[in-house]
Order: C-alpha cells, then sequence, then structure tokens
C-alpha cells in the first residue's frame, strides 16, 4: 500500500512539472515534440531511480558536511552512463536533446529527491519513489510535447493528423509556446482539481 502510494504522489499529487513547477529549463526546451518529451524523460526517470537507490543504500556512510557534493557525484555519473547509451544506440535523439542531457545532473527534481526522499529512507521505497517521480515527468514531458508538436507541427511522433489545408501554429514549437503550453495545462489541471472539491 505503501508502495502505491509512493507510485501515485510522484504521478499525481506532486507531479514534479505540474504541481511542484521543477525542472523547467528541460521542461521548456525540449518538448518540441512528443518522442523529445518521451526521450528526456525516460533519461531522467532512469537516473532518478538510479540515484535515489545508490544514495538511500549509502545514507548512513556519506558524511552530512559533503552529502550534496557526494549526491552530485553519484546522478552524474548515471548521467554519463545515460549519455554514453544514448549517443551509442540512439544517436538521432541524442542529438535532438543535446546539451540538455548533460544537465539532468543539475535538475533539482533529481537533486531534490535525493535530499528530501533517498537520504532518508531504504532502498526498496527509495527506488519506487524514483519511478514515480520520473514517471510523472515523463508524462508532462510528454504531454506538453504533443500539445505543442499537435499545435506546432500537425503531428504527433511525427505522423502528420491534417492535410495539406492545416496552417500549423509555428509559434508552439518556438520557446514562448512552451510557456502558453505549460501555463494553459497547469491552468487547466487547477480548474479540474477545483471543480473536484467543490463537488465533494
Amino acid at each position: 500500500m505503501k508502495i502505491f502510494k509512493t507510485l501515485k504522489n510522484g504521478i499525481i499529487d506532486e507531479n514534479p512539472i505540474f504541481i511542484q513547477l521543477l525542472g523547467m529549463c528541460p521542461t521548456l526546451a525540449v518538448t518540441t515534440s512528443a518522442i523529445n518529451g518521451v526521450a528526456m524523460g525516460l533519461a531522467t526517470t532512469t537516473v532518478v531511480v538510479a540515484s535515489n537507490l545508490f544514495i538511500s543504500i549509502f545514507r548512513k556512510v556519506i558524511p552530512d558536511k559533503i552529502r550534496i557534493p557526494s549526491y552530485i557525484i553519484i546522478v552524474a555519473t548515471f548521467v554519463t552512463l545515460i549519455g554514453m547509451f544514448m549517443n551509442a544506440y540512439a544517436i538521432s535523439l541524442y542529438e535532438s536533446l543535446g546539451l540538455f542531457i548533460p544537465l539532468i545532473v543539475v535538475n533539482c527534481l533529481i537533486l531534490g529527491r535525493a535530499e528530501s526522499f533517498a537520504s532518508k529512507n531504504k532502498p526498496t521505497i527509495s527506488i519506487f519513489d524514483g519511478i514515480g517521480m520520473g514517471l510523472g515527468f515523463t508524462i508532462a514531458l510528454t504531454i506538453l510535447g504533443i500539445v505543442r508538436e499537435i499545435l506546432g507541427a500537425g503531428s504527433i511522433f511525427g505522423l502528420q493528423l491534417f492535410g495539406e489545408s492545416f496552417k500549423p501554429a509555428i509559434i508552439m514549437i518556438l520557446p514562448p509556446g512552451a510557456f502558453l503550453a505549460l501555463g494553459l495545462l497547469i491552468g487547466l489541471l487547477n480548474y479540474v482539481q477545483k471543480q473536484k472539491k467543490s463537488e465533494a
């Protein structure tokens, strides 16, 4: 039951993007398409799960005074491995995401979970916290990428949805479009939540 609650917490109750507004840099920069959102989300999920596990295992060994540098070293190790893997087996995605792969190291979502959860809990539950937060991040990035790609290019995962008469709103795949789409999605979620509370 605690595991399910931990997963639900990361995906819905404390969604890193829609609720906590964490990791805005990659969120706004790479979500020009749905596939970019999925790729960045899964890469971040892998790193947060692995770093949560290792930080939880060594939580009693790492001295308190150097815990943040230690967390960064652990996270950077996994980010480097993910970057090398993508460069070897998914070169087009690696080139598309570019600089934002190494910047996963300083994603406040990962360091935040390391400090607030993994350093205080056992490995098993820390893994599920990482999975929940990572999936919440991935889902949010994918939704944002889908909205921007449909409106800005008339496609989804690279597949064209409309005929030649469709005129895409190019602004949606530019930086201002990221702010517009994210703001509208957060506003919609807040409205739905208020409606549910008023009905309860």
